[in-house]
């Protein structure tokens, strides 16, 4: 039997990619600060704990594991990532991790080692136009990130090449474009543009207000992938030759505007969008998936309405129990 440790297994990706490994057979670790949120996990053994801290690290990377998954960071959407407010903790504790979780992989001999970067990494500057982003892997020097969210990811992408080149540890790098989904992230601040939207279409669907409020003028672009399809990116690329980095993304680039329009369509709504200021990010992002397809054959293969119409249903749920609870 395999064994495969997710880091950052409480969250979003990790607890989905947990259930995704046991289905395989494998033997599964989690590790995170906390547990999932809406449903158990499956994980063989999960342990609670801090990965800022080398002994805890060390305590948890205790074998050689034939795959390491290292999904934890501090993060969250533009809301948290764009305010400035905090860049400090955001850049210290994902480095931190980083650091302790590779090194003692290293030590521990564990020879392959998957890092999810994002695609906020890429230059500002290639994403000035919302029609025309450039995001094909080969731009991201001369380096711009538009936060130091993306900084830390794209220091932590060079550190993981660096053991690469070094001590010869198979590293696979893949940069995230906003991966959406069922038992994700909704509320709080942390929660990125579809289930933010989502929430507020449930909100007024279910008060009956006649608005949601959109930061910004709403004409900035962005893709969005389903986690199901992150999921087989993540795998194909973790268990094959190519190191990365590599996209892994959605090729549909929508506004934000049409993003809210397409969630209002599937709830069964007609709403006022009123732009009000906000964190916007870069103007256009959206992944370039040549080099995916040319190394791995792979292409994300829905629409972006389906799963929109998997995760607004979730989250209208829960916008519901909120409700009838007085949480909202």
């Amino acid at each position: 039997m395999k064994t495969a440790l997710v880091c950052g297994a409480g969250g979003f990706i990790g607890s989905h990619l947990v259930k995704r490994l046991k289905a395989e057979g494998y033997w599964v670790r989690g590790v995170d600060l906390k547990y999932p949120e809406f449903s158990p996990t499956p994980a063989d053994d999960f342990v609670i704990g801090d990965l800022r801290d080398p002994y805890f690290v060390r305590s948890v990377i205790d074998r050689r594991f034939d795959e390491i998954y290292q999904l934890a960071a501090d993060m969250g959407g533009a809301g948290y990532v764009f305010t400035g407010e905090h860049d400090a903790d955001i850049m210290h504790n994902s480095a931190l991790i980083n650091l302790n979780v590779l090194d003692a992989a290293y030590k521990r001999n564990c020879k392959r080692i998957f890092y999810s970067s994002s695609a906020c990494m890429y230059p500002a500057y290639n994403q000035m136009d919302p029609e025309n982003p450039k995001t094909a892997e080969h731009t991201a020097y001369p380096a711009d990130p538009d936060s130091e969210y993306g900084w830390e990811k794209l220091f932590s992408e060079r550190l993981y090449l660096a053991y690469h080149r070094n001590y010869g540890l198979e590293v696979r790098i893949a940069r995230y474009h906003n991966i959406f989904g069922p038992e994700g992230t909704w509320i709080g601040g942390r929660e990125k543009a579809p289930a933010a939207l989502s929430r507020k279409v449930a909100v007024a669907k279910l008060k009956g207000l006649p608005y949601i409020e959109v930061w910004g003028d709403g004409q900035q672009t962005r893709s969005f992938l389903y986690i199901d399809e992150c999921l087989e990116g993540t795998l194909r690329l973790m268990r094959s030759d190519f190191t990365g980095p590599v996209n892994i993304g959605s090729e549909e680039m929508v506004t934000i505007n049409q993003l809210a329009a397409l969630l209002m369509e599937i709830a069964g709504v007609q709403l006022e969008i009123r732009h009000v200021p906000g964190p916007v990010g870069v103007r256009g992002r959206t992944s370039d998936n040549a080099l995916i397809q040319e190394k791995l054959g792979w292409k994300p293969s829905e629409p972006l309405r389906r799963g929109l119409e998997r995760t607004y249903a979730w989250i209208e749920e829960q916008v519901r129990k909120a409700i009838a609870a007085g949480k909202l």
